[in-house]
């Protein structure tokens, strides 16, 4: 699937079909390897001059939204399928690929009546997408919330044993809990182990001899539990302090446990739920607006191609799509079938430093010319 396409409009001197045909055998003859079609435009109406170069101005800027938030919402729909594991068989419109939906547009007559006012067209479509955008933020932002929550956990659980969550770590047996005793818990230097071993029980009075026992170890430190009488705990954790030991806040309970664990099952779900309906929802947004932004196009095509070339509409419009090396070609191409006054005029305005394109492009053709990128 091609990822840049050119919309254009050349104008009619005699009859569209022959231009078509002009234009057919041209692109077959000199850049075969560019794949060109028709881009249906319909006749719009089209209000008087003043409305249509006040839309002109708009046009761009409309055009640059919409375009953004169809790339938003493929990014999201990127990194929701590699974060997923899924494999993506390819975005659609209605059941048809966007490629094949743009190559093969038609106006939808139900949606947008062409006897609409184009300011009325236009405006309709920005404000259509701009809900799905906030929909979209809205979505996005929920999604984001529940991974955040998790990310969290998961430090916890696997970070080293200075900050992670020790509640895994520890287990009934390895507990004192009485009326005098109370059981720490201390964080020691991997290469301070000996040292804690030599000194833990004289690091004050009332220490339980030989209660210290190791219960894990990382890439940093190892976790040792040390019993005591629960009325020099803190006497215990500043020499401990003072010697680069750290002894945890930990309070062993099964009923907090169970319920972390719980939390953590129910935020695992709500990511996996959030995260497909996300998806499936991008799925289905991305259509609509790409569909939105197709008939944008359309509307800017004829817009334009009514101020460059005048009254009746008489023009025709194409979709193509070449190759980086074909593209100086087939502007030729395109230039070659344009009127030889006009054409003269648009390169000479352009030669002499650049003149602004209807709608605000940047490249000044002798046709009307824009370019639509998928991603």
């Amino acid at each position: 699937m091609a990822t840049r396409y050119w919309v254009v409009s050349l104008p009619v001197q005699s009859s569209s079909s022959t231009l078509w045909s002009r234009l057919q055998e041209s692109i077959s003859k000199n850049s075969f390897d560019t794949p060109l079609y028709r881009f249906n435009t319909p006749d719009l109406r089209v209000g008087t001059l003043d409305s249509l170069l006040s839309l002109s101005d708009d046009l761009t800027k409309s055009n640059n939204f919409v375009e953004g938030v169809s790339h938003k919402i493929r990014r999201q729909i990127e990194e929701l399928e590699r974060v997923s594991g899924v494999e993506s068989s390819g975005l659609t419109v209605d059941g048809v690929p966007v490629d094949s939906y743009l190559t093969r547009f038609a106006w939808d007559e139900a949606k947008y009546p062409t006897m609409s006012p184009l300011r009325e067209i236009v405006d309709g479509i920005h404000v259509q997408v701009a809900k799905i955008e906030d929909d979209l933020k809205v979505r996005v932002a929920e999604y984001s919330n529940v991974r955040s929550q998790l990310n969290v956990i998961n430090r916890k659980q696997s970070g080293s044993l200075a900050v992670r969550d020790l509640s895994n770590l520890v287990k009934p047996e390895d507990i004192v809990i009485s009326e005098h005793l109370v059981t720490l818990l201390a964080v020691v230097p991997k290469y301070s182990q000996k040292e804690w071993e030599a000194n833990y029980e004289t690091m004050t009075t009332y220490v339980v001899p030989r209660s210290s026992k190791k219960l894990h170890e990382d890439n940093e430190y190892a976790l040792f539990t040390v019993t005591l009488f629960a009325r020099v705990a803190d006497n215990f954790k500043t020499s401990a302090r003072e010697k680069g030991f750290q002894i945890r806040d930990f309070e062993y309970s099964p009923e907090a446990q169970e319920s972390r664990k719980s939390e953590l099952e129910r935020l695992v779900q709500d990511q996996e739920s959030l995260r497909s309906s996300l998806l499936q929802w991008c799925y289905t947004s991305y259509g609509e607006v790409f569909s939105s932004w197709m008939h944008f196009c359309a509307v800017r095509t004829f817009a334009e191609s009514i101020l460059r070339y005048g009254l009746p509409p008489n023009f025709l419009a194409a979709v193509l799509a070449p190759s980086m090396k074909s593209e100086k070609k087939v502007r030729s191409i395109l230039e070659g079938l344009c009127d030889s006054r006009n054409s003269g005029y648009w390169k000479s305005e352009d030669e002499s430093g650049g003149m602004a394109g209807l709608g605000g492009d940047a490249d000044t053709h002798p046709y009307v010319s824009f370019t639509i990128n998928f991603i």
